[in-house]
Order: structure tokens, then sequence, then C-alpha cells
């Protein structure tokens, strides 16, 4: 594989010494499947008042494969939700990145692909060595792959990068703490996302990061985000990390007032945290797909509330919690199971001892249910087959449809109320 004409830069070893610094690196989920919307998105980016790094995303057809509905759709000049990656030839994405992927200027592929190796084969292809994703992330929430076959493409999509002769360390980010967006415990979020970063470093990655999508309480969103820092301390010596936090993934606020103050927690959520990276949503969300501009609005203000929550009194750090307590048990139940830690993953599902809420994978127990407490946290209200005991799991009546989507609904509400969780 031939790389590109850029610069060698570390996607990790750019955040990581961002963090050091005291800085957080703020990042939009952006795709254009124009490469001259693209480059205007990515340029945009990259001059937000604000220490950005950029984001091609893909579109739905790459993610699965089918490039011959992509190659149609870029021949006939239809818009996609992303960029086509493996379509566009090599010297449009080399014009697209000229002049704006540098050392100042990282670029991470977005997918979501339970199959990755095409899109990683292609990334390396042109000089890019930045991706995201995981074996159960991008497969139980997206689709019906068998999450054996998701673990299979993983393991050789995560050697590929290992093993890229690049200038630059490959770095990989799990998804893991975005499962389904809304309503799964953190325990769960930081679970998977450990475990998926730790199966990253079992197949050779050296710079990895480790997600957590901010909640509904942020208390418990604190206590969350450091049981993830202190696991991923505990699972991944000698392997560059840091935590990306994601802003609210679930149904965002509507008004203004309320989806920029979301925003804004999220930010004090990454500072208070220690998390390094926050991936923004704009304040457009609940209304239609977010334009360059809103992006670039969401990164100053992300950037402004990051500024203002590094000068507060910084707040005490959290040992143990019950968060901590419940990730770490299944966290060491899972890695108990097989010495090949993606063995180990299919084996966990396969007898509940991972079971994400609400999800209907074929291959998820779907035993486990949650509720929104009434103190706004996030608690199991099944555990399933969970190796948490039945403590966590208080004597509730059976979540009904019409409480289903009062929970679904609680932040917007929230927010859009003029409160916060």
């Amino acid at each position: 594989m031939t790389p590109g004409p850029f610069r060698p830069v570390s996607f990790g070893d750019f955040v990581s010494r961002a963090h050091a610094r005291g800085t957080l690196v703020v990042q939009p989920r952006m795709g254009f499947s124009d490469p001259r919307l693209m480059r205007e998105g990515l340029a945009a980016t990259r001059a937000a008042d604000a220490l950005t790094v950029g984001t091609l995303t893909l579109d739905s057809y790459t993610r699965v494969r089918d490039l011959a509905a992509a190659r149609k759709a870029v021949d006939e000049g239809v818009p996609l939700n992303g960029y086509p990656l493996c379509t566009h030839p090599a010297a449009t994405t080399h014009t697209l990145l000229d002049g704006i992927l540098d050392a100042d200027f990282p670029v991470q592929v977005r997918h979501g692909s339970p199959r990755p190796e095409h899109v990683v084969e292609r990334l390396l292809s042109l000089g890019l060595d930045a991706t995201e994703g995981g074996p159960v992330s991008y497969c139980l929430p997206y689709g019906r792959t068998s999450l054996a076959d998701a673990v299979a493409a993983w393991r050789s999509g995560c050697t590929m990068l290992a093993e890229a002769t690049t200038a630059a360390t490959p770095h990989l980010e799990s998804f893991g703490g975005c499962m389904l967006g809304q309503l799964c415990p953190p325990s769960m979020l930081i679970a998977i996302s450990a475990l998926e970063g730790a199966f990253f470093a079992q197949h050779g990655l050296r710079s990895v990061s480790l997600s957590y999508a901010q909640q509904t309480s942020h208390e418990q969103d604190r206590e969350a985000v450091a049981a993830l820092r202190r696991l991923a301390g505990e699972l991944l010596p000698g392997v560059d990390w840091h935590i990306v936090l994601y802003a609210y993934m679930g149904v965002y606020p509507h008004s203004r007032p309320g989806a920029l103050n979301l925003l804004s927690a999220a930010a004090r959520l990454a500072v208070e945290s220690g998390a390094a990276r926050l991936i923004v949503k704009t304040a457009a969300e609940a209304h239609h797909i977010p334009k360059i501009a809103d992006n670039v609005e969401a990164l100053q203000v992300a950037a402004g509330a990051a500024a203002a929550a590094a000068h507060a009194t910084p707040l005490p750090d959290i040992a143990d919690s019950e968060v901590y307590e419940e990730a770490r048990a299944l966290v060491h139940t899972v890695l108990g199971l097989h010495d090949d830690i993606g063995e180990a993953l299919i084996a966990a599902f396969r007898r509940g001892l991972l079971d994400i809420p609400f999800c209907l994978h074929p291959d998820n127990a779907g035993r486990t249910r949650s509720f929104i407490d009434n103190d706004g946290r996030l608690r199991w209200s099944d555990t399933g087959a969970l190796p948490i005991g039945r403590a966590a799991a208080p004597s509730r009546p059976s979540l009904t449809s019409t409480d289903l989507l009062a929970a679904l609904s609680h932040v917007q509400r929230t927010y859009d109320s003029g409160g916060t969780p």
C-alpha cells in the first residue's frame, strides 16, 4: 500500500499532547458525498475558534460494503449521507485533504461497519491512519451481522492497522460507550468500551481511545468516566490511550437554548472527568441534518464551555463507585471466559453475561432492562444473567411503552424546560 502525500501525524499523540496542556479537543461527526463540500467542511472545522480534529464520516452504502450502489450514486450525482471513501478515486481524496490534513489537524475516518476490512484497507492506502468502531459496538446496534463474523472481521481490521507501514502510529477508537445511544446503564457502556480497547491492544494496536456517551445524570456520568479511566489504566499497560466523550446521543432538545445548554454540559463533563476529546452535537439535531455552520457553532460553543470549566474550582476525584464496581465485575467475568478476547466476547453474549437493554440483535439475550430513577440516574431494573448481583436491580413494575417513551425523551424534556439533570 502506498501512503498518501501527507505529513505524518499521530491522531492519538495529537490528542494526548493537547490533554497534557489542559485543552479539550473537539470534533464534529461530519460527512458529505461531494468532495468539494467535504473539503469545505474540513476547512471550516480546522478554522473554528477551537482545538479541533477533522472527521470523514462515510456513507451507508460504504458501511455495508454495497460499493456498487455507492458507485451508481456517485456516477449519477445522487447525494449520499456521507463520504464514499472507497468509491471516489484516490486522487480525489488526496485533493480533498491536500493543505488541510497535517500535523496540526489530524483526520479520523468514521464509518459504522461491522466488517471494516475494506474501509481500513482504503484509508491506509490513502495515508490515513485513524478510525473507530469495534466488534460489538459496530455490530449489535446496526444490523444482523453475527457477532462471530464481526469479531473475525475486526480481528482482521485491527491486524491490518497494527501492521501498517505508516510513519504515524495508527489509532483506533472504541465506539463501545455509545451502545444504542441511550438507556444503557453506564457500567455496561464502560465494560464494552474497555473490553474493545483490550481487544484492540491484543491485536497489536498501541494507540486507542475509549468512548463514553453523556447520559441522564451529570454526577453519574462523572463516576462513569472516572471508572473508565481507572479500567483503562488497569487493562492497557504500555498503550497510549485517552477517553473520548460523546454529547448526548439520544433525543436532542428541540429548543436552541436547550440544545446548546446540553452541549455545554457535555463539555463541562469532559473537563471535570478528565476526558481528552469531545464529539459534539449541534443545535440543529432535532430539526435537520446539520450544516457546516451548525457544526462550527457547536465546536466553538463546546470549546468555550470547556475553557470556562477549566478555570472553575477542581472537583474531587471519584474513587470507588457503584458504576466502577459493576463495570469491573462485567469486564473481569468476560476476560475469564477465554484468553482470546474476541472469543470471550462471543461467549459472554451467548450466555447473557453481557446484555444490552432494548437491543434487538439476535446475538443479544435481551433479558436486561433499565430505568431512570428519581435522581435522574440510569439504573438496572432487570439484570438478566449479568454477573453484578440482583441488588443492582431494585424491584420495579415492568416498563410499559409509555414509560419507555418518557425515558427516551427525559433529557430532551429536561433541557427544553430549562433544567439540567
